[in-house]
């Protein structure tokens, strides 16, 4: 497996996920291929259910597609689909940027990991963190943290599957939620606008005091305002990171791994923000 990955060929690329009528990186991609001339690309949502994605998967190649994003619930299943992989994505055990290659093969990457510590932007050795969630998204954020030198822990509602991502990526699993310099929900709650605050902290097993004493609160979720999460841990006087951050981060590493060019992140955010 490879670590290195050329640019790629213009051509169609899309965000595969599902549901995926919410994501904004086709407003991002679009905007930062108007911002530098770029002839020859489209990138558009590819809504698939688990039990097709591998059927699809194999047929983008065929359709113009050289790459495209992974979003839930799909990101260790193309890992697995790729025929070559970068460190990261093998060392997380998920990937969100799939490349097709001329010869026919799958290449896979992980930019969650540098997504979310470019958008903290802080030094993190020595600190404490606590990741809410166990999918790819999580495993992502755990790898990333605890490269970066932060002592984590990790929370899921199932304890089977934050003892498993616990054990492979060697950190502490726990049972309840915790306060600590980073609270990091790497799961979907907030994704609905529905929900009230009450609702998602329930979900996530968080309340009041455990953001109160936490620090940095930073949410992978996104939506046309804040998430009940940040507006709550914002009252509470905490520092927040949202999923717009992380989104656009990790969206700029995957537009330079397919086109070899340096991303317009501020037009890349706007469009975000205007989507």
């Amino acid at each position: 497996m490879s670590d290195g990955a050329p640019a790629l060929r213009p051509g169609r690329l899309g965000v595969l996920g599902w549901p995926v009528s919410h994501s904004r990186s086709p407003q991002m991609h679009r905007a930062a291929f108007a911002e530098l001339g770029l002839e020859g690309w489209s990138y558009q949502r590819l809504p698939v259910p688990p039990e097709l994605f591998a059927e699809l998967l194999a047929a983008l190649p065929a359709a113009g597609f050289v790459g495209a994003n992974v979003t839930l619930p799909h990101k260790q299943v193309a890992l697995a689909a790729a025929d070559t992989a970068t460190r990261t994505a093998r060392e997380i055990g998920a990937a969100n940027t799939l490349s097709f290659r001329p010869d026919g093969s799958l290449d896979a990457e992980n930019t969650d990991a540098p997504g979310l510590l470019a958008a903290i932007g802080e030094p993190l050795a020595g600190r404490s963190a606590v990741v809410l969630g166990a999918g790819g998204t999580a495993r992502a954020a755990v790898w990333a943290l605890r490269e970066a030198g932060a002592s984590v822990a990790v929370w899921n509602r199932s304890a089977e599957r934050a003892r498993t991502l616990a054990r492979e990526l060697s950190v502490e699993q726990i049972e309840r939620p915790r306060a600590a310099e980073l609270l990091v929900n790497a799961t979907t709650v907030g994704m609905d606008e529905r929900q009230t605050i009450d609702e998602v902290l329930s979900r996530l097993a968080l309340d009041s005091d455990v953001l109160a004493r936490s620090g940095t609160v930073v949410d992978f979720a996104y939506t046309r305002s804040p998430t009940a999460l940040l507006i709550k841990a914002r009252q509470l006087g905490r520092q927040t990171v949202d999923g717009l951050d992380i989104l656009v981060a990790q969206g700029g590493l995957s537009f330079e791994r397919w086109t070899g060019i340096a991303a317009p992140l501020g037009t890349m955010r706007r469009a975000a923000e205007e989507s």
